[in-house]
């Protein structure tokens, strides 16, 4: 097989997402929309006149050489990533690199490695168990090992650090399978906590809508923000957000909204992609926190995925710590209780193609980092 790439359509470029099983919400042309900060670009692969994979292409120029762009394709390419993946990756490389990229950073949605909740519970009990990649893995991916090796083996450089959250997006995630699942069955799976703040959400009344009142959602998750010392998304943010998904697919993306007695007490943000949802953002309120709201967003959220046919509700991000005293690991516990099941991915892998500029960009990033660190130190 001889494969070319070049730009498409984004009509072309969606359609042919709607006919994979799943895909990455971030490999939609409609993402390219919500990244207003960069420049965005359909790609399409193409064995003769067959188009057989696309990608959404993120450009972003350097300081001080904003002729070259970073070339980022984030959970992407959409391609067959079973077989030799340099029939792939070489034509993308040779195409951005005509485009001015001095280097292409991708994600490859392959994973690696599986930790079913059971393993995940006992290793943050286990004094000896630090991280996720202490305890055996329960399913090892042929596929995510071979990538590995010829990512490597082909002068990509990996990006995910160890805590695996870097500047894109996060190596591990926890999921919840639901292929051939109904509601009972995930019910039974998840622990009693999880069950038992189900049930109290229920008792105290809480009601949970699907909505549009996204400033009521951005006040809830900058009340979050303060609380849990992190730095919020503007309002214009999730704006663009939902301007930009919404015309995709009238399902693409929905805002749910928890009230006990009329007071918004949680709010969560839904995405889907074909078989796959994925739990965005949340915001809860400190007040009221004994009625489970954000409990009862998530129920909401599992439930519409599993009457749209979905096999997995993903939960996104985790760090791999499972050391109790970690302030990381209660961001897993939460997760875990759901019963699903940590994944990692293969994770983000750059190929320089202008050395040169690739350092450069890679010194300025180092420095942008430690400056982030020591003002984030200040704070604290």
């Amino acid at each position: 097989m001889t494969l070319t790439v070049r730009q498409i359509h984004a009509g072309e470029h969606l359609e042919f997402v709607q006919r994979q099983r799943s895909v990455s919400f971030l490999q939609t042309p409609a993402w390219g929309g919500v990244k207003t900060e960069w420049r965005s670009e359909s790609l399409g692969w193409f064995d003769g006149q067959r188009l057989v994979g696309v990608g959404l292409v993120l450009h972003r120029p350097v300081p001080r050489f904003e002729r070259y762009t970073l070339a980022y394709l984030p959970e992407g390419p959409v391609i067959d990533w079973t077989g030799e993946i340099s029939e792939w990756l070489g034509p993308l490389a040779a195409y951005l690199k005509g485009q001015g990229a001095f280097a292409i950073r991708l994600g490859p949605p392959v994973r690696t490695d599986t930790w079913s909740a059971a393993q995940v519970k006992a290793g943050i009990a286990d004094p000896a168990v630090r991280r996720l990649t202490d305890l055996p893995s329960q399913e090892v991916d042929p596929v995510g090992a071979r990538v590995t090796r010829q990512l490597r083996d082909g002068g990509w450089l990996p990006q995910s650090p160890e805590n695996g959250f870097g500047a894109g997006h996060p190596q591990y995630n926890f999921e919840l399978p639901l292929i051939g699942g109904t509601e009972d069955d995930v019910l039974t799976g998840m622990n009693q906590l999880w069950r038992r703040n189900l049930k109290r959400a229920v008792k105290e009344g809480v009601e949970v809508t699907v909505g549009e009142e996204l400033k009521a959602f951005h006040d809830l998750y900058v009340h979050t923000a303060e609380r849990d010392h992190f730095t919020p998304r503007p309002l214009r943010y999730f704006e663009t957000m939902f301007a930009a998904m919404a015309p995709e697919d009238r399902d693409r993306i929905r805002l749910y909204l928890a009230r006990h007695q009329g007071d918004l007490v949680a709010a969560t943000i839904l995405v889907r992609v074909g078989a796959q949802a994925w739990y965005s953002y949340g915001a809860s309120s400190t007040e009221k926190r004994e009625v489970r709201g954000s409990n009862a967003c998530q129920w909401a959220m599992i439930r519409d995925s599993l009457a749209a046919g979905c096999d997995v509700y993903n939960l996104r991000g985790i760090t791999p710590t499972l050391d109790a005293d970690d302030p990381h690991v209660g961001l897993i516990q939460f997760k875990v209780g759901t019963g699903g099941q940590a994944v990692r991915y293969v994770g983000e892998w750059d190929l320089p193609l202008r050395p040169i500029v690739y350092r450069a960009f890679d010194l300025y990033m180092r420095r942008r980092e430690t400056l982030r660190r020591r003002a984030r130190a200040e704070v604290e």
